[in-house]
């Protein structure tokens, strides 16, 4: 297990390197949108090629942090439901939900950007748009995004196991799955009330 846990180590030190590389595009994006609207509303000039460049930097960042995303716990999940359950069960609906639904969606997606990206990059695919860009970066953006994705679930999926097993401490995350501080020590204690 001590083996798995280190692979699950450097998946996550991959992803959040990724991860925090790629939100400065965030702000490559920004400042050619803002670059562009200036000239275009200044000098009545524009191009494809710096509209294009927006959409794929923030489809970068999109794609590239997926993986950051869900090693921080930053996805989107609905608390109605598991806000009131034990962390065992939600241990168990998060290790399951992994295994059955987002790890065999990210081996598919995979698989099929491989050949979206592959025919795209034989033949040189451009935008359909005059003065546009070559689009198999993009396309190169979405297998690259697929593949850490599918990474980061193999690691979230090992590290679920471990801490379900008592091998390892859970990290404390700030997302939207991580439980309050009150809730946290309640669980802890086994019960729900402090």
């Amino acid at each position: 297990m001590q083996f798995l846990l280190t692979i699950a180590r450097a998946i996550d030190a991959t992803t959040t390197l990724v991860g925090r590389t790629v939100a400065w595009l965030l702000l490559a994006a920004v400042l050619i949108s803002a670059g562009n609207a200036v000239i275009r509303k200044s000098f009545d000039m524009s191009s494809n090629a710096w509209l294009e460049v927006q959409w794929y930097l923030f489809g970068a960042v999109f794609m590239l942090a997926a993986g950051y995303t869900l090693r921080r716990n930053e996805h989107v999940r609905i608390d109605v439901l598991a806000g009131n359950w034990s962390k065992r069960t939600r241990d168990w609906i998060d290790l399951l939900g992994h295994i059955f639904f987002l790890l065999p969606f990210c081996l598919m997606m995979t698989y099929l950007a491989w050949p979206f990206f592959w025919r795209s990059f034989m033949s040189g695919e451009m935008s359909p748009n005059a003065g546009g860009l070559i689009i198999w970066p993009a396309k190169g953006a979405i297998l690259l995004g697929f593949i850490l994705l599918t990474a980061q679930a193999f690691s979230e999926i090992i590290k679920r196991y471990a801490i379900m097993k008592g091998l390892m401490e859970e990290e404390v995350k700030h997302g939207h799955g991580a439980p309050a501080p009150v809730e946290a020590a309640a669980d802890m204690k086994g019960g729900k009330d402090a």
